[in-house]
């Protein structure tokens, strides 16, 4: 259920993803989600971890590569995922489920992030706003549509900044 959910919530979106297509599309009786999950919030927390758990697997491989191509590959996985991002941050104002999920997202992600930034020297005193900084960029590359050169340049320079200070 949790795979044919992450699909239909990327294609067709959270909001247009009702629990009876959900059902149909996992081929189990309508009230057969309400066994395993409260709630279509609930299936999107499953989904979430899961492709948090995905991300972080696959995030070993890129991670002794150079910051420029890590941060290319966080917006390129990000991009993936679009409308999850977006129903995130939806959700996160109506559910505390959601929220706290989101919450506890940039918790691990922002200190993989300043572990990074750590490793490449940057100085304790500044190392907050460049974290800060990193995650407006990257939330940024999301919602601005640029192509992906573009992106990649505005990676290569945030990068080329931080291997400079």
């Amino acid at each position: 259920m949790i795979a044919v959910a992450r699909r239909l919530f990327v294609e067709q979106g959270y909001e247009d993803t009702s629990m009876a297509s959900l059902a149909k599309a996992a081929g189990v009786a309508g009230n057969t989600i309400y066994w395993y999950f409260d709630d279509k919030d609930a299936i999107l927390l499953a989904v979430l971890d899961a492709v948090f758990g995905e991300a972080l697997a696959d995030y070993e491989q890129v991670a002794a590569n150079p910051l420029e191509e890590q941060l290319n590959w966080v917006v390129q996985r990000l991009q993936q995922m679009h409308r999850l991002v977006t129903t995130v941050h939806s959700r996160a104002a109506h559910s505390p489920a959601i929220y706290e999920w989101h919450t506890n997202f940039h918790a691990v992600t922002e200190g993989m992030f300043r572990a990074v930034l750590e490793q490449s020297g940057i100085d304790r005193e500044g190392i907050e706003a460049e974290v800060r900084i990193g995650v407006f960029a990257v939330e940024g590359l999301l919602t601005h549509g640029l192509d992906e050169a573009q992106q990649r340049a505005i990676c290569k320079r945030l990068a080329e900044q931080w291997t400079r200070i």
